[in-house]
């Protein structure tokens, strides 16, 4: 089992900057590929942002919308996994949701993790 807690989320304007933290604890946290996703009032939970565990050898994996100005990483010794969110736009609102997989390489679905934290609310004001 892998408990996931995030933080970090807030109200912020267009053009600003957010930083998400997301902690992990239980099974090693290392032998978990870790992403993002959010899901917006109304719609579906999408994907953001994926970072595989290091011995995988993939690389981090972001979705179209975010690409340039969203940058995961995670802190195996800390077993924590960041998301670093500049250049914020109205549409990034959402609640952001921190999650793991036991699949080693890039996770880009929700039906590939098998853990999830309870989410953080990132709100973008124009």
């Amino acid at each position: 089992q892998v408990q996931l807690v995030e933080s970090g989320g807030g109200l912020v304007q267009a053009g600003g900057s957010l930083r998400l933290s997301c902690a992990a604890s239980g099974q090693s946290f290392s032998m978990c590929s870790m992403g993002w996703f959010r899901q917006a009032p109304g719609k579906e939970r999408e994907f953001v942002a994926s970072a595989p565990t290091t011995w995988s050898g993939a690389s981090t994996y972001y979705a179209d919308s975010v690409k340039g100005r969203f940058t995961i990483s995670r802190d195996n010794a800390k077993g924590t996994v960041f998301l670093q969110m500049n250049s914020l736009k109205p549409e990034d609102t959402a609640v952001y949701y921190c999650a793991a997989s036991r699949i080693p390489g890039v996770i880009i679905t929700a039906r590939q993790c098998d853990y999830w934290g309870q989410g953080t609310q990132v709100t973008v004001s124009s």
